[in-house]
């Protein structure tokens, strides 16, 4: 004879699934209600000759018989055993059936149990039942407490819901390395309070005392959304008291922000998940809320082109558009290294004979036109090229090239085959722009106006325009965890130096936002909080590598460079109407007959002898 395992009561505590056998669990709740009725009516019986007999057993028949009926009706398969969702079921279940006896008592005095009687045995048979599950979770978690030999003596910072969340995966994953010792929480209202048998020693500034007491050697930050000074302070105070840092990752963090997995749906199974301490966390890190729904509904089934897809932004993308199923994702480089790590990081497998890995160059004679008559994309992604201010502004008529001329070429061919959508990635360089990446990058803007406009409004041909990507390659921090690893002071330009930083899953979930949002002749230009000072983000960086004491020193500001970026230009205003991180701006367009400028000074543009001439046209076209 089969036995149907799936149809078994179940339940997860720590992390595994623990199979009872059939038939166990209402049993027990109907033993609990025999044992209920019978301790009541013994303890209540006072010689005055209420019955113990017929009338005990009849009440017991009749609630085995509604318990039965309540598990077939309510409680089978609907939560799993010894658990907070089983709570509401078992309440109700229990009030209806401690009612339906209350009823039966009072119709048929004397010889039934007393009223008074039967609405005890109600209270009690609760009490059973809620102190039954709280012994099973009780010897569980026994049976399956931490083994390690070096556990670590961990701090919790904050009582909220990552902090019970920390303390429930220390205790129950048997192969956790941590001991949980002490939480610090600074609101007055939790003090003294105990999760899971920990108790809430103090506000966060303890940390140093605290960690004395309890001989800890590790401090875990579990609350996401820590404002940037708070996580300094915690840095600061662990150094000085020489614990190790390391953060409860966000659910966002865990489970991504695929269509098919919500955030409610996280399953955190092992203490594994904490990690160190990242720069973005001392940066601040915000809630992105997107309209996963929105954005499903253009990207799904559709052929989506991504270029530059091998870059930091372009890679992202990918993995991002992967979760909404597109019919294709066609993927374009001219970097085979960079194809083959997307591949891998998207099918775990860098085969490199997918048609949608497509190697090639936008600048090369033909390539744009074949690419979109052997794949006909009907959205696209164009992240495709050069950023670096320093070298562009030493070669522009390669910036003029990969940036103005096969944006050109791009839009021309997306029109050309009714693609419905075309999102540029343009920079903070483009606002008020003052260096030839700044001028190429505002050109491509305002080609996208220029050509979405002259489409109709069923096409959305839009530019998003943002800052510094955290961690993006070639980015300061890149350079700076070079200088750390070879002991050389860190390289700053200049004290007052700031930009703009945000996260490349940031920037990429409101990038798919923007697609949503925009219309032809909009630039999206994405809220990317406060401006940050370099030299700062420098220190804070090598503190976090384990260098507090490093060396700075100033180069100088090279040309092109500002101070300060801004992400607005001279006219754009701030206006927010459909996102609260996403400002609309009207982008002027140029004349059509620029196209074909375009097109005539590619073919005059030779390497090293045309580049003042396009960096002059660049610079009038892209101001005037």
């Amino acid at each position: 004879m089969s036995t149907h395992r799936s149809s078994w009561p179940t339940t997860d505590i720590g992390g595994s699934r623990l199979h009872l056998p059939h038939g166990t669990i209402p049993t027990l709740d109907c033993a609990m209600w025999a044992l209920a009725i019978i301790l009541v009516v013994w303890l209540s019986h006072d010689g005055d000759g209420a019955p113990r007999g017929l009338g005990t057993v009849v009440a017991i028949g009749i609630v085995i018989a509604l318990q039965v009926l309540g598990w077939l009706l309510f409680l089978r398969g609907r939560a799993r055993f010894a658990t907070m969702d089983e709570f509401p079921q078992i309440l109700v279940t229990d009030i209806v059936i401690a009612a339906t006896l209350v009823t039966v008592a009072a119709g048929f005095q004397p010889w039934m149990i007393s009223v008074g009687t039967a609405m005890v045995c109600g209270a009690v048979a609760l009490t059973l039942h809620l102190a039954s599950r709280w012994a099973f979770q009780a010897v569980v978690a026994w049976t399956r407490r931490p083994t390690g030999r070096r556990s670590r003596r961990t701090i919790i910072l904050g009582a909220g819901y990552g902090g019970t969340q920390a303390i429930s995966l220390m205790q129950q994953d048997k192969e956790a390395s941590f001991t949980p010792v002490a939480i610090l929480d600074d609101d007055p209202a939790k003090r003294r309070l105990r999760v899971s048998g920990v108790r809430v020693l103090g506000p966060w500034s303890a940390l140093a005392q605290v960690a004395k007491e309890t001989r800890a050697d590790l401090v875990l930050l579990a609350v996401p959304s820590a404002r940037p000074e708070q996580v300094d302070a915690v840095v600061a105070r662990a150094h000085d008291a020489g614990l190790e840092i390391r953060v409860m990752p966000s659910t966002e963090e865990l489970v991504g922000r695929s269509p098919s997995h919500r955030p409610e749906a996280a399953r955190i199974e092992s203490s594994s998940v904490f990690r160190p301490l990242e720069i973005g966390d001392l940066l601040g890190r915000r809630a992105i809320d997107t309209d996963i729904d929105a954005i499903g509904a253009y990207l799904t089934g559709e052929h989506v082109l991504v270029t530059g897809a091998g870059g930091s932004i372009g890679s992202q993308l990918c993995r991002a558009i992967a979760q909404y199923e597109p019919a294709r994702l066609i993927m374009v480089d001219r970097d085979e290294s960079a194809l083959h790590a997307v591949q891998l990081s998207l099918d775990g497998e860098a085969m490199l004979d997918s048609p949608d890995l497509i190697l090639g160059d936008l600048r090369t004679p033909g390539f744009i036109d074949a690419l979109f008559e052997e794949n006909r994309p009907t959205i696209v992604f164009h992240a495709a090229a050069l950023k670096h201010l320093t070298l562009t502004e030493r070669f522009p008529e390669e910036a003029f090239l990969t940036n103005v001329a096969a944006t050109r070429d791009l839009l021309v061919a997306a029109a050309r085959h009714g693609v419905s959508r075309f999102i540029n990635i343009s920079t903070d360089k483009a606002a008020d722009p003052g260096c030839v990446l700044g001028y190429s990058k505002r050109m491509a803007e305002r080609l996208t106006a220029t050509v979405g406009r002259s489409l109709g409004p069923e096409s959305r041909f839009i530019s998003v325009r943002f800052g510094n990507v955290l961690g993006s390659r070639g980015s300061a921090l890149f350079t700076f965890a070079s200088q750390l690893e070879r002991g050389l002071p860190l390289t700053v330009t200049d004290p007052a130096m700031e930009r703009f930083f945000m996260s490349v899953d940031e920037a990429c979930q409101l990038v798919l936002q923007a697609g949503v949002l925009g219309r032809s002749g909009e630039v999206l230009i994405l809220d990317m909080g406060e401006p940050h000072n370099i030299e700062e983000i420098a220190r804070r960086f090598a503190a976090l590598s384990g260098y507090p004491d490093v060396e700075v020193v100033y180069t100088r500001v090279r040309p092109g460079e500002k101070i300060t970026e801004s992400l607005f230009g001279v006219g754009e205003e701030d206006v927010r109407p459909s996102h609260p991180l996403i400002s609309h701006a009207l982008v002027p367009a140029v004349p059509m007959d620029a196209l074909e400028t375009i097109a005539q000074l590619r073919e005059r543009t030779q390497w090293g002898q045309h580049g003042a001439l396009v960096r002059r046209w660049m610079e009038t076209a892209a101001t005037a």
